[in-house]
């Protein structure tokens, strides 16, 4: 059965707050094999003209993901996780991750589709500090597998 269109549109609590700190972002910039010494030396990052590490672009997954578990998690929505694989992913930076940041994370359903018996899920992550500012948007699209009915066209 295909996912329901009137999720569309449909917003989710903010995440609880994330404390960004060094070691996090050292271990995420190991992880991926990036070695900018602005993921672990302040100093570096400070004479870059940033007022601590910063965070690579890619480590914004880690909050948005966090956040899609309201999505996945809900009932109503019927998502089989167990299908879905990650279709795609784009990032908006407003400015740079940096230590010291403490992120919360709302979710916003933009889109369902149904294409040749699977269901695209587009979620939508604004990422910014607790006072409000916007520090990153991360859109997500999920797939989920031979659940949509056969022949339905988005």
């Amino acid at each position: 059965m295909p996912l329901d269109q009137a999720f569309i549109g449909r917003e989710y609590p903010p995440t609880e707050p994330y404390e960004v700190g060094r070691e996090k972002i050292r271990e995420f910039a190991e992880a991926i094999q990036d070695d900018s010494p602005l993921h672990r030396d302040p100093e570096a990052a400070k004479a870059a003209g940033h007022p601590d590490v910063i965070a690579p672009p890619t480590f914004a997954i880690i909050l948005s993901m966090r956040a899609h578990d309201a999505v996945v998690a809900d009932p109503a929505l019927g998502l089989d996780f167990s299908r879905v694989v990650h279709g795609n992913q784009r990032f908006t930076h407003h400015r740079p991750i940096r230590a010291g940041d403490r992120l919360r994370t709302a979710v916003v359903v933009d889109d369902i589709k149904a294409r040749a018996g699977n269901d695209f899920l587009t979620v939508r992550a604004e990422i910014g500090t607790e006072d409000g500012e916007p520090v990153c948007t991360a859109i997500s699209t999920l797939v989920a597998r031979g659940t949509a009915e056969e022949g339905e066209q988005a």
